[in-house]
C-alpha cells in the first residue's frame, strides 16, 4: 500500500491518536480499537488498508472480545500466543486479561502499527515478525521472557481463515506446552472441527484433530462484526488438550500419534470408498512401505479389527488408535 508523505503522516496519525484517545475514555471497553472508526483512524494513519491477500478482517465488536477472553479464561498466570494481530484490537483485549502475549505477524507494515497501540502494555509483549505456518519452537524459545511460564499455554487468536485449520492441526502437534486453543475461524472449519463420527463434515482432519485436542466450547460470529466484512460466516471454538491411550491404557508416544494420522489419511483417500480401496489409492506409489501395506492389507485390517468393506467416517477414535497399531506393527516400528 502506498504510504503518506512525513507531513500527512504526521497530521493523520494525531487524528488517529484523538480516536483512539477518546475510546480510552470509555471504560466499559475492553478494546480500544473495537470500532470500525478506531480501526480506520489507526490504519489510514500508517498509510495502510486492509489487504485481501492476507486474509485481513479486523474484530470491531467489543462484545465479541469478551465472548472471546471468557471462553479461553484467561488470567495473570496465562502466556498467550496469538497468530495475527493485526492492528492490536484482540491483542489488547488479552494483555488486559493475562500475564503477557507473543503474537506472529506477517504482513510487514503492522509491526510500526502496533509499536504504537500497544505501548502501555509493551513491557508484556513481544511480536514474531513471520508466517504463522512456518513458527518453529525455537522461534518461542527466542523469546522466552522472565515470567511465570517460558513458553505460552494458550493459542488465542482472529485466525487467517486460509491457514486456520492448518495452524491449528499443526500448534497442538509441534508445541505440547500448549493446553488449548480459542480461535475464530470460518464456520465449516469449525464444524469439521467438532464433527461427530458418521456426519458429512467427520473426515481425516477431525480424527487427527482430535488425537490431540477436544472441543470444549463454540459460539458464532456474524460478518458484520468485521471491518471489512467477510463473505462467510465464523465461529470462536475453544479446544482443549486430551491425551489419547490405547487399549491397555497407555499414553500415545507422538511417534504413534503420527501413525494413526497415517492412516487416517489413508481411510479417507477415497471418502465414498471401503477402507480397503482408500487405503489401496493412499499407499500406491509410495515407494517401500506402501508396497508393504498393499501387500498385506488384509491382515493388516484384520490385526486392528477392521471389516475391509467399511468406510472411513464409520470408524472412531479406538478404532482409528488400532488401526495405527497394526499399521506400526507391519512396519516393525
Amino acid at each position: 500500500m502506498a504510504k503518506h508523505d512525513d507531513a500527512a503522516f504526521v497530521a493523520d496519525f494525531s487524528l488517529a491518536s484523538q480516536v483512539v484517545a477518546d475510546v480510552l475514555g470509555n471504560e466499559g471497553m475492553l478494546s480500544p480499537l473495537a470500532s470500525p472508526k478506531a480501526t480506520k483512524a489507526v490504519l489510514e494513519a500508517h498509510g495502510l488498508d486492509t489487504k485481501y491477500s492476507l486474509g485481513q478482517n479486523f474484530l470491531v465488536n467489543d462484545a465479541i472480545l469478551r465472548k472471546i477472553v471468557d471462553l479461553a479464561e484467561l488470567d495473570p498466570a496465562d502466556y498467550v500466543l496469538e497468530v495475527g494481530p493485526g492492528a492490536g484490537t484482540l491483542t489488547i483485549a488479552l494483555l488486559k486479561c493475562a500475564g503477557r502475549v507473543l503474537s506472529v505477524e506477517r504482513d510487514p507494515d503492522l509491526p510500526q502499527v502496533l509499536e504504537r497501540t500497544l505501548k502501555p502494555w509493551w513491557d508484556r509483549y513481544a511480536l514474531i515478525s513471520k508466517d504463522a505456518v512456518e513458527l518453529q519452537v525455537a522461534d518461542l524459545e527466542a523469546n522466552a521472557p522472565q515470567f511465570e511460564r517460558v513458553l505460552p499455554n494458550k493459542l488465542v487468536a482472529n485466525l487467517p481463515y486460509a491457514v486456520a485449520a492448518t495452524v491449528v492441526l499443526g500448534y497442538f502437534q509441534d508445541f505440547g506446552f500448549l493446553d488449548s486453543a480459542t480461535v475464530m475461524v470460518q464456520k465449516e472449519v469449525a464444524d469439521r472441527m467438532c464433527a461427530q463420527k458418521g456426519t458429512k463434515n467427520y473426515g481425516a482432519y477431525t480424527v487427527k484433530l482430535h488425537l490431540y485436542a477436544q472441543p470444549a466450547g463454540r459460539f458464532p460470529v456474524s460478518p458484520n462484526n468485521f471491518f471489512p466484512p467477510p463473505r462467510v460466516d465464523s465461529a470462536v471454538l475453544r479446544l482443549n488438550r486430551v491425551e489419547v491411550t490405547d487399549d491397555d491404557g497407555n499414553v500415545l508416544t507422538p511417534a504413534q500419534l503420527r501413525d494413526v494420522c497415517t492412516v487416517a489419511d489413508a481411510a479417507f483417500a477415497n471418502r465414498r470408498k471401503t477402507i480397503s480401496n482408500s487405503f489401496k489409492t493412499f499407499f500406491a506409489g509410495r515407494g517401500a512401505v506402501g508396497a508393504t501395506v498393499l501387500e498385506n492389507l488384509p491382515e493388516l485390517l484384520a490385526a486392528a479389527g477392521i471389516d475391509p468393506k467399511r468406510r472411513g467416517e464409520t470408524l472412531d477414535q479406538a478404532e482409528f488408535v488400532r488401526l495405527g497399531a497394526a499399521y506400526r506393527a507391519l512396519l516393525g516400528e
